[in-house]
């Protein structure tokens, strides 16, 4: 095959991929300044290349630019001062709780009282009771000195219950004062607890009456 036709098929392959015109098989040379089509072709892809290359370096010099705000925290938005408190300066004082209203003083002086009253009673029971006991001493369970003994025990129980009587209501007024002022006992609770132990003392007196009998009968 002669050399310009081969030079002509080599053209025509690069015109189709240079998307050009494909060069005739003229005798006469190109005109000035015209690019061969196989040219143009390589030269694209010499500028494709080259963006290739290039663009991992401006992605990461983007990346590196200072232009976006810091993240960290300014002075301004920290919270300054401190807790110490100011030379001089007091903590306010928790206002007083009133002292016992007169309604409740007058109550608990009607438990007191009551309690006293059933205490007096059971004193004077306490007398033949113990007579009582001591004449049954020895005595079968069926005899009628021991049923008089318990007879007479059975007295004594029945006033030691109406003294406690006083007793479950006052322990009652001094859980609800407490629950009313939690932190500290308030007057109206030291009002309660106070009458509160006046009768506590009847009561266990009472009992240990009783069961001194009991045992004296059962012996």
């Amino acid at each position: 095959m002669p050399l310009v036709q081969g030079l002509s098929r080599v053209n025509q392959s690069l015109a189709i991929e240079g998307n050009c015109p494909a060069p005739t098989t003229s005798r006469f040379p190109p005109r000035a300044g015209a690019i061969p089509c196989y040219g143009r072709a390589m030269i694209r892809a010499t500028e494709r290349l080259f963006l290739s290359a290039a663009l991992p370096a401006v992605l990461a010099a983007c990346s590196t630019t200072s232009g976006y705000p810091s993240l960290a925290q300014r002075d301004v938005e920290r919270i300054g001062g401190s807790a110490t408190p100011i030379a001089g300066e007091q903590t306010p004082e928790e206002p007083a709780l009133p002292p016992a209203s007169a309604d409740l003083v007058t109550r608990l002086d009607g438990l007191v009282a009551a309690a006293q009253q059933t205490d007096a009673q059971f004193k004077e029971q306490q007398g033949p009771a113990e007579r009582a006991v001591a004449g049954a001493a020895g005595a079968a369970v069926t005899s009628d000195s021991w049923a008089t003994a318990q007879i007479a025990l059975a007295a004594l129980e029945s006033r030691r219950g109406a003294t406690v009587a006083p007793l479950a209501e006052l322990d009652t007024l001094y859980a609800e004062a407490r629950d009313a002022a939690p932190l500290e006992p308030s007057p109206s609770a030291q009002a309660i607890e106070k009458s509160r132990t006046q009768v506590s003392d009847i009561v266990a007196r009472q009992d240990g009456v009783i069961e001194s009998l009991a045992a004296r009968l059962r012996s």
